[in-house]
């Protein structure tokens, strides 16, 4: 059985279905409400489901008792989770006689938590992965059976490291599998010293502070691309920032966090708390998204104004 909801989960459900795996029902999120028109869409599990004809889920809650129940008739060998976004209980996790495996995206006990993906590009890691873990009533603290890495691009955001994890998750999850059914699984603990907290995003973390590094800006613009979006303000409307990069050869950074130091037909530069930050795409309040050469041709930023609330 297969249990996730968002597109990160699709890749997962996907490579199971093609190697051969009998996936007898999956259990995903109800579908939501989207947009002005409210219309009820489903969750992208849900689909991909629906499109290879496996049956289909949706409990509120999953540990109701005629969920349970639901869960029991399936008898199926082995529960598979990737963000399927409810807590299972010692009691679902006892249910399957291989137990429940989840795809989690990072290097565990490193980043446990809601938004592995984005904490690893903010704090600035050089590689990433999956880790395929035995689930436990704890939240992502289960013994570790399987791990593959990937490098972080300095270019990578939160949308570019989410698909190739995507990817990724798909082929840990079946080449563990091989590896189940052959007994060669070795469960690992996790070492708690060495583990850290990856916190849900919410839309406030995409404030930039300029007084930071510039290092560190660009990071939070790219783990913040697409959502929440990283922003600042500038004549008192949001400026959101998609593209961006660190400099440190410009002359002249002895100015206020946040000031434009030159707007010209490639980029805005505003210097920083340390370096200087060369913005390439922007989007300015109630207009599209668009390079700086476009930006600059309807909006007359200067050199000396300064963006954001200074902190």
């Amino acid at each position: 059985m297969f249990m996730g909801t968002p597109d990160f989960a699709v890749g997962a459900l996907r490579a199971l279905v093609e190697a051969g795996h009998e996936v007898v029902a999956v259990v995903t999120q109800p579908d939501k409400a989207k947009g002005r028109s409210k219309e009820l869409l489903p969750p992208p599990v849900k689909v991909c489901a629906l499109s290879y004809g496996i049956p289909v889920m949706q409990p509120r809650r999953i540990k109701a008792p005629e969920a349970m129940e639901q869960l029991r008739r399936y008898q199926a060998d082995l529960y598979v989770v990737a963000a399927f976004g409810q807590i299972l209980s010692q009691e679902i996790l006892d249910i399957p006689s291989f137990g429940c495996l989840n795809i989690h995206a990072s290097l565990l006990p490193k980043y446990r938590g809601a938004s592995p993906i984005q904490h690893v590009i903010l704090d600035g890691e050089e590689r990433t992965g999956i880790t395929i873990m035995q689930m436990d009533a704890g939240i992502d603290t289960g013994d570790m059976l399987y791990k593959k890495e990937i490098p972080i691009s300095p270019e990578d955001n939160y949308e570019t490291l989410h698909d190739k994890l995507m990817e990724l998750g798909g082929r840990a999850i079946t080449e563990a599998l091989v590896l189940l059914e052959q007994g060669r699984l070795v469960p690992e603990k996790q070492r708690d010293d060495l583990s850290c907290h990856a916190p849900m995003i919410d839309k406030s973390m995409g404030e930039i502070d300029f007084s930071q590094d510039a290092a560190a800006i660009d990071r939070r613009i790219r783990a913040m691309t697409p959502w929440p979006s990283a922003f600042t303000s500038y004549h008192g409307k949001k400026l959101k920032i998609w593209r961006a990069a660190p400099t440190y050869t410009e002359n002249g950074f002895a100015r206020r966090p946040g000031e434009v130091l030159s707007a010209d037909k490639d980029c805005v530069t505003v210097a920083a708390g340390q370096g200087a930050l060369r913005i390439y795409e922007l989007q300015l309040e109630g207009k599209k998204r668009m390079s700086a050469h476009d930006f600059l041709l309807g909006v007359r930023m200067q050199p000396g104004e300064v963006l954001g609330q200074q902190k």
